[in-house]
Order: structure tokens, then C-alpha cells, then sequence
């Protein structure tokens, strides 16, 4: 197989992924990640893709496809988000674009504008070096991944039934591939109180806030660490005044499930949840979901290419079911076969101290390729 030993340069690589995190996509900015869309549909046009841009729905961002009309049959669907967690004005404060030695700093940098930025320039290496393969290949950009893919996840699903094979570029692990991802389910908590005047001892008041510190408690308390089984509040608003007794207070919750027991549980306490002041009504809405995807049968097939293709490239990566969350959760749950996990490597994801390593970006950009290369080969 080729390897693509002399292929790829890790400073051209970076200075891409540095050139797209510099386009700052928070998901709740349409415009904003539209113009990460605008990137990338010009650079698969570039490649000679056909590229479809696909409308964003409920002030979500478009969405991109493009394809490679290469082969016969179902082919490679790569999968990948553009929006990011960090907020507009994120790049003039805490997390600019910066180099420090290994290290690459950025909005995106990690998770995902690099996993998908080396994809795109992996296939534009194989292309130079063979016009075409033996599989049809497509990829698809998502706009709102970060929130849970609300607008995209029939996209998502009706794509991938169409493809024998899923990769994403998620964030690497140094010593592994991501062959399962556990459920993610999200929650809204509502509470309704009494107004009054805050300042006054005795009242007829009822503060939404004052209940809603404790149901969050009472719903963090229901983690389990050790069996990576999470329930954690991210968002909380509430109250006008501070010398108004607080009548509503609204909180998101981000539930974690690794096992179908575990899922089930989750929702269990989450519907049977109850206020602890019977004056103060609580509502418990129930939001998007990532179902839980397992590793089976099809996607260890995949994972023994993926993991011939890396040794040939002096990766040894094993396998497991992780935590985090993607849009792997979707396909893998289909049964379609899915290896997640396959972008750059670093740490800080969700943080202004995300960055990825420069060393990665070669060995990963290679491991791209020649896995686009071995599953054309499976094709023949």
C-alpha cells in the first residue's frame, strides 16, 4: 500500500487548520458558522467535488455535502461538524490562534475544524496522487453539532444508510480508536414560583431559584463517576431583580449514559423527578438525544483495516467506547459500520486551552489516506 511517506507537511497542514479556527462558528450563530460553510464548500469545489449546499433550518447554519461520484455502490460518508463551543470574540480575548512549540492554540483547533480540515486535505493528496479511487466518497460539514444536532440528525442518518462505511475525524486518541460512544441524552428543568418583595422577612414569596439550586443537586448527585454514568447542569438563568423573589428559573442538564441500563435509568429519574416545595411547580423537559453506539460486528471489520493501515504508518491503536459525544453516535447506532476518533490529537476540547499537537498531524494525515486507499481496495 502507499503510505504517503513524503506526502504531507506538517506546517502546511497547521497553517490550514489555523486559517479555518481563525473563522470563528459558535452553534448558535448561523451566520457566523455559515462562513466556516462558505470554507468549505469552496475547498471541495476546488477538489472537484460536487458539492450541495443544504439550507440550515430553526436559525441553525447550512449544512455541506459533497461528493466524490467515484465507484459503484454504497461508498465512505465522512462525517464531521465546523461548529464550535467558544463564542464570538473568543479569538480577541481568551483563545487566539497561537503556536507554542507542539502546541497549536484555537477555537476548533481540535474539535473538530482540525479533524475535518485534515480529512479534506487527505483525500486532495489521494486525488493528486490518483485522481480517483474505487469507492465513492462524500462529505458531509454539520452546522450544530455542539448542541446536539437538532436540525441535522435526519440528515445525518439518511446519509449514512446510503454509505457501506462512516469515518470521523473527531479528535484523536493517542493510543486508540473510538469504535463506541455512550449515549448522551439532554434535559430542560423549569421552575415556577411566587413573586415578592425580597427584602421582606415574612411573605407569601416562593423563589424558583432557591428550589432550582436544589433539584440541581439532587440531580448531580445522581452521577456515578466511576461508571462514567454523569448527570451535569452547564446552563442556568433565572430572576430579574435581586430585590424581586424570583418567579422562574430555567437549568440544562447533559445526562451520560455508557450501558442501555444506565440509559434507561437516566431517564427514570429525570421524568420522576419532583419539587421539593409543593408551592413551587417544577417542569422537567426532555431534549435531543445521542443514542448509544456500541461497537459490533461491521465496525471491528473496519477497525481491523483502520488498524493494518496504522501499523503501516507506525501507529499502534487499539479500540474502546468512549465518552464525548458525536455524530458517530447517530451512525453507529444504525448499525452502519463506524470508526470514530480519526482526527488530530491534543487536549483542552471545551476549553480556552484547546490546542493540538503539530506532531500528530502527519501520522494522522497519513493514517487518512491509506485508509481512504485500503477500503477503495475492499471495493475492487
Amino acid at each position: 500500500m502507499n503510505t504517503y511517506a513524503d506526502a504531507f507537511d506538517a506546517e502546511e497542514i497547521a497553517a490550514g487548520i489555523a486559517g479555518w479556527a481563525g473563522i470563528e462558528s459558535p452553534s448558535f450563530d448561523a451566520a457566523a458558522v455559515n462562513r466556516m460553510m462558505d470554507v468549505a464548500e469552496r475547498s471541495m469545489t476546488e477538489l472537484g467535488a460536487a458539492v450541495e449546499r443544504i439550507p440550515g433550518v430553526d436559525r441553525y447554519g447550512d449544512a455541506v455535502r459533497a461528493r466524490f461520484a467515484w465507484g459503484e455502490g454504497p461508498g465512505i460518508l465522512v462525517l464531521g461538524h465546523l461548529d464550535t463551543v467558544h463564542l464570538i470574540g473568543t479569538l480577541a480575548g481568551s483563545l487566539a490562534v497561537k503556536r507554542d512549540g507542539d502546541q497549536l492554540f484555537g477555537p476548533g483547533v481540535l474539535d473538530m475544524k482540525g479533524g475535518m480540515y485534515l480529512a479534506v486535505h487527505a483525500i486532495g493528496k489521494v486525488i493528486a496522487r490518483r485522481e480517483r479511487l474505487n469507492i465513492p466518497v462524500t462529505f458531509l460539514f454539520i452546522p450544530d453539532e455542539e448542541i446536539g444536532s437538532p436540525s441535522t440528525r435526519a440528515l445525518i442518518e439518511t446519509e449514512a444508510r446510503a454509505s457501506r462505511y462512516v469515518l470521523v475525524p473527531e479528535p484523536g486518541k493517542p493510543d486508540k480508536f473510538v469504535t463506541g460512544r455512550h449515549a448522551f441524552l439532554r434535559y430542560k428543568l423549569h421552575t415556577y414560583g411566587r413573586p415578592a418583595h425580597a427584602g421582606v422577612a415574612k411573605g407569601v414569596g416562593r423563589s424558583a431559584i432557591s428550589v432550582m439550586a436544589k433539584v440541581i443537586a439532587q440531580v448531580e448527585g445522581f452521577s456515578d463517576i466511576e461508571q462514567e454514568t454523569t448527570y451535569r447542569v452547564g446552563v442556568v438563568n433565572g430572576g430579574n431583580f435581586v430585590n424581586v423573589i424570583p418567579t422562574e428559573c430555567h437549568a440544562e442538564v447533559l445526562c451520560v449514559a455508557p450501558t442501555p441500563a444506565a440509559f434507561e435509568e437516566v431517564q427514570q429519574r429525570m421524568e420522576s423527578l419532583s419539587s421539593p416545595d409543593p408551592e413551587v411547580r417544577l417542569v422537567v423537559e426532555a431534549g435531543v438525544v445521542r443514542p448509544l453506539f456500541q461497537a459490533h460486528e461491521t465496525t471491528l471489520e473496519l477497525l481491523e483495516v483502520a488498524q493494518r493501515v496504522a501499523r503501516e504508518v507506525g501507529l499502534e491503536l487499539g479500540h474502546g467506547q468512549f465518552g464525548g459525544g458525536s455524530d458517530g453516535n447517530f451512525t453507529g447506532a444504525l448499525g452502519i459500520p463506524t470508526l470514530d476518533g480519526l482526527g488530530v490529537c491534543g487536549d483542552g476540547v471545551h476549553t480556552k486551552q484547546e490546542h493540538l499537537l503539530v506532531s500528530s498531524l502527519v501520522p494522522r494525515a497519513r493514517l487518512l489516506a491509506g485508509l481512504f486507499e485500503a477500503l477503495s481496495a475492499r471495493n475492487r
